[in-house]
């Protein structure tokens, strides 16, 4: 399976939607160098096509795209009547293309000013929904004909569902290990009283689970223990507070679970390489 990954930002970029109908007997045209990501969707049919040395029979309820730098052409015509969609999108961010998914992916703690997040999805899938992934592009296939200002913003939302669909079943796949969920719970659990005196006992007590296997979980997907985590969200947290009020650097430590001023300013600097009061003067220049 090959996959392709777009790093975020920016957000890839909706062009056009179109449909074609083949009769037995035509075929996709040969092209190169298109410059646009084209994601066909198969909605009857079979559609024979190739890209430099990869080759597919993409059938109906199928979808697949097709890069933007590279050969496209087809491997035969179409052996009866053929519907496809095609949506045009740009993408000016970084992307690569890789032979399979990554077994355990790290879910960094997302930094304040940073962005982590990625789009992964199959080159060549069959979308677990396809009924509603084909309602989308019948919607955005009215659009093309309307006033483009008019609907501009519900074009994207929809072009954008429809790369959420594409990455729902290595979604899935990956929420419903034992591993993600107890982690996903951890973090949320985190997230949501760390404010408080949190341990890895307090954490057992909580989630219902050994504090052994919450740490092999959390390190698993997260590739840090539960306290490492939960120190990380607070000096981030207190990120925000130094640029987004004007609380003493005291108070702060107490908002953000550290108590104790000096402590927390010893942590901030190992963590920011700077003094929380320095940190907050470069926002406020």
């Amino acid at each position: 399976m090959t996959y392709v990954t777009l790093q975020l930002p920016p957000m890839p970029y909706y062009i056009a939607i179109g449909q074609t109908v083949y009769k037995p007997g035509e075929q996709h045209p040969h092209r190169r160098n298109l410059g646009l990501f084209d994601l066909l969707w198969v909605s009857k049919g079979t559609l024979y096509i190739g890209e430099e040395d990869k080759q597919w029979e993409v059938k109906a309820g199928e979808a697949l795209l097709l890069l933007p730098d590279r050969y496209h052409y087809s491997t035969k015509p179409c052996d009866r009547d053929t519907s496809f969609y095609w949506i045009h999108f740009d993408f000016k961010g970084e992307w690569k293309e890789h032979a399979s998914e990554p077994s355990s992916p790290p879910m960094p703690l997302r930094q304040v000013w940073e962005n982590p997040y990625f789009i992964q999805i199959p080159q060549y899938a069959a979308p677990p929904d396809f009924t509603l992934a084909e309602r989308h592009l019948v919607q955005l296939l009215t659009y093309s004909n309307e006033h483009q200002r008019g609907v501009y913003w519900h074009e994207h939302q929809l072009f954008i569902e429809l790369l959420g669909l594409l990455e729902e079943r290595r979604d899935r796949a990956n929420t419903d290990s034992p591993a993600m969920k107890l982690a996903s719970k951890t973090e949320a659990y985190i997230r949501q009283h760390y404010q408080s005196e949190l341990t890895n006992a307090i954490l057992a007590e909580a989630l219902h689970f050994h504090p052994n296997y919450i740490v092999r979980c959390m390190k698993e997907i997260y590739h840090c223990s539960p306290m490492d985590y939960l120190h990380q969200y607070r000096l981030e947290q207190a990120k925000l507070l130094l640029v987004k009020t004007e609380w003493s650097i005291s108070v702060i430590a107490d908002k953000t679970g550290f108590r104790h001023a000096p402590y927390f300013s010893n942590c901030f600097r190992t963590y920011a390489g700077t003094s929380p009061l320095k940190y907050r003067k470069q926002f406020s220049r």
